[in-house]
């Protein structure tokens, strides 16, 4: 599945086992944090998102994390709740289809455009950037599962010569819980083998196969997350 460019590229991404870097997106590496938490139900809806305990976890201070959660307010993933501070709001399953639907179809429409314009070199690097996946896989090297994952989408997006779709998708991706998906090896296999298909299609330039086989893994996300969010009592 194609990733939000802060939080799958290698740019922008928090470290889960330290502090996070001091640069100029501090903020926007904390509400990528975030969005994880909260899309991959490690915070509920109506739970709170502590300013201290969140910049302690972080290894940063608290104004990034204010500004964060400012941003997600903004986006509808938090709700300010007068005296007491940040609240999860309500995230229903409808929500989260809704959001992988939007995602399955720009992506899809991208992949038939890449299948129009794709040539030997972009297939070449579709290759390395699979090759690549499928060894952090084997590895179980999520980091370097989320980067590979984002370098075969963004090399896809970019064939497909549509700068203002790419963006919209820039945009919808951007509350995938990457760290669910990188640390699952059989969704790695699975984009692994979606990603075989896809360059196959492209080489083809077969744009109904391309834009079903993106589509399809986009959709398969759905599933996985759906059932995940189920299965811990999401909304129990």
């Amino acid at each position: 599945m194609t990733s939000p460019p802060t939080s799958r590229s290698g740019r922008g991404r928090p470290d889960r086992d330290g502090p996070l870097r001091r640069r100029p997106q501090l903020s926007d590496d904390v509400a990528v944090h975030v969005r994880n938490r909260i899309m991959s139900g490690d915070v509920r809806p109506g739970e709170f998102i502590r300013l201290d305990e969140t910049a302690a976890a972080l290894g940063v201070s608290v104004t990034p994390v204010r500004e964060a959660l400012l941003t997600l307010r903004g986006e509808g993933m938090v709700e300010l709740v007068p005296h007491r501070g940040y609240v999860v709001a309500p995230l229903t399953r409808a929500d989260v289809a809704d959001l992988f639907w939007l995602q399955s179809i720009i992506a899809e429409e991208l992949a038939r455009r890449a299948a129009r314009t794709a040539d030997l070199a972009t297939l070449a690097e579709l290759h390395a950037h699979n090759a690549d996946l499928a060894a952090a896989v084997a590895a179980g090297d999520a980091a370097r599962i989320e980067t590979a994952e984002f370098a075969f989408h963004r090399v896809v997006n970019s064939a497909a010569e549509s700068r203002k779709l790419a963006w919209f998708l820039h945009g919808a991706v951007r509350y995938t819980p990457v760290h669910f998906y990188s640390g699952d090896p059989e969704w790695g296999k699975s984009a692994v083998a979606s990603h075989e298909r896809l360059i196959v299609a492209l080489g083809a330039h077969d744009e109904p196969a391309a834009g079903t086989e993106n589509k399809e893994h986009f959709e398969d996300g759905a599933v996985r997350l759906l059932a995940h969010l189920e299965s811990i009592g999401m909304w129990s």
